[in-house]
């Protein structure tokens, strides 16, 4: 088995991070979060020689599962993930798609609901589940701890975090996440996001804004209401 590694597809007009991660030697792989665009999805699996095993989802807002209906029915494979809170969201995401203009969205169910704790795999390439909640209900985050790497969704970015005005989200639940959730898996771990750049870490912890609001030790900050700079899905 090779190194893991992982192509980015941006998609949908949100510019949503699908992410492919992949074996270079055995070609098996999963798609994380199919919001859209789904034949650019085919078209770099086909031109890669990838066998997708699963499709992952981070959380249910139609930019980062729009697409897994149809990339599931194009493939034959399951789609794994979110946590089950996220069940309104993904049954919702055509009326969205709609409110947006975005054309081609499906709603979807998962064949498997991921709860804090969970592993899945493919290959010899594990990924630890936690939930973590406040950009949205059901949201989940993965951890290969073998690579120390994560995939972070829309929990945490490059000098922000996810926004917390949309339904279900929540600011002091969304620092909790980070406290609990994302900082204990180490400054060295770094990570894809759901949009934009990845970073590591320590490197958020230090300098990235809204994390001033984790006091060392203590609660975050009181404003549950405050929204983020990032205004993505």
């Amino acid at each position: 088995m090779g190194m893991l590694q992982a192509g980015i597809i941006p998609v949908t007009p949100f510019q949503q991070n699908c992410t492919i991660f992949f074996d270079p030697e055995t070609k098996e792989g999963v798609v994380v979060d199919p919001g859209g665009d789904v034949p650019l999805i085919l078209q770099a699996i086909a031109q890669n020689g990838l066998i997708i095993k699963e499709i992952w989802l981070t959380h249910g807002h139609l930019d980062h599962a729009g697409g897994a209906s149809e990339l599931k029915e194009a493939l034959g494979v399951d789609v794994v993930g979110p946590h089950q809170d996220d069940l309104p969201l993904l049954q919702r995401i055509e009326t969205q798609a709609e409110k947006y203009g975005i054309s081609g969205l499906r709603n979807v169910v998962p064949d498997r609901w991921l709860k804090d704790g969970d592993k899945i795999s493919f290959g010899v390439h594990e990924f630890e589940v936690y939930h973590a909640p406040g950009h949205a209900p059901g949201h989940v985050i993965y951890f290969n701890r073998a690579q120390n790497f994560a995939h972070l969704g829309d929990v945490l970015f490059n000098g922000s975090i996810g926004r917390t005005d949309l339904p279900g989200g929540n600011h002091r639940q969304l620092l909790d996440s980070i406290r609990d959730k994302v900082l204990p898996l180490g400054d060295n771990v770094g990570f894809i996001c759901g949009h934009g750049p990845g970073s590591r870490i320590g490197d958020e912890r230090r300098s990235n804004p809204f994390l001033q609001e984790i006091r060392a030790g203590g609660a975050p900050g009181a404003d549950a209401s405050a929204e983020t700079t990032d205004k993505t899905m």
